[in-house]
């Protein structure tokens, strides 16, 4: 059997968070020749990848996460207008994810959400066929987006790390799932602040573990580190190894995603 790693490149790591759709293409070429390093080793990669500034801030301010609110005015826009915008603008981030692939040969296959899933959480309605008949080396990309839904709720946004989880439940051949963070090494004990600027890092986290995770409620609608380590640990339920990593300091992705010893967290059941 194939092995295989659903890896995801966290939102906030591949664009500047605070800044509307801004793409870091220093460190989207970092992962993308991490990533080929890895189908060297004959290693197949599903890829997806957050939002960030090219749809967390937008999705924020129009509520598209509670779905279309007929009582509430949102201008400039409609809801259903910023709905077409977000879906283009992540079309648009998508398009930069592919071509930094593209630039160390490796061969994608984009395929929003938009055009094949419904609903959200972690029980979206979606068939992950395509994901599991890829040609070896081929790697498939999703990401984050905004689906629709029933009636009368219409619309709503489905998480990234949702998708994921789905991902490493789901599909033949998958050893590991990978975390890649932007700002951190991986879970820390506290949010880093003026009294505590280097908070402890985890290297494992088990399910009775307490930590307090930094939630950028300005920006962030689909949960944060929480829901990251909530599908994590699903997903490791079902046999899947765990990891969250940086996504900006050497090779640790790679590393984790092959299996290697890295600097990180690693979610452990006990």
């Amino acid at each position: 059997m194939r092995e295989r790693v659903v890896l995801k490149w966290g939102g906030g790591l591949i664009t500047e968070k605070d800044q509307m759709k801004t793409v870091r293409t220093d460190i989207l070429d970092l992962l993308a020749e991490q990533l080929h390093a890895c189908l060297e080793e004959g290693l197949d990669v599903l890829l997806v990848h957050g939002a960030g500034s090219f749809g967390h801030l937008k999705a924020k301010k129009y509520r598209l996460a509670e779905g279309f609110l007929p009582e509430v005015e949102f201008h400039p826009l409609s809801q259903h207008e910023a709905v077409t915008e977000v879906r283009q603008d992540m079309l648009e981030l998508n398009q930069h994810v592919v071509e930094a692939l593209t630039r160390r040969d490796i061969s994608a296959v984009a395929l929003p959400p938009h055009q094949w899933a419904r609903g959200t959480g972690p029980h979206f309605e979606g068939d992950l066929a395509f994901f599991e008949q890829a040609p070896k080396g081929i790697v498939m990309v999703t990401f984050g987006d905004v689906v629709d839904c029933e009636s009368p709720r219409e619309f709503g946004i489905l998480s990234g790390d949702d998708l994921v989880k789905r991902m490493a439940d789901e599909i033949n051949g998958v050893e590991r799932l990978v975390f890649a963070m932007g700002g951190v090494e991986g879970v820390l004990a506290s949010p880093p602040s003026d009294k505590n600027p280097s908070p402890e890092l985890l290297s494992e986290l088990t399910p009775n573990d307490v930590f307090v995770g930094e939630h950028q409620t300005n920006m962030d609608v689909t949960g944060g580190i929480g829901l990251k380590v909530a599908r994590g640990f699903e997903a490791l339920e079902a046999g899947v190894e765990v990891w969250l990593v940086s996504g900006e300091i050497g090779c640790r992705v790679q590393e984790a995603c092959m299996g290697l010893p890295v600097v990180g967290t690693q979610l452990i059941l006990s």
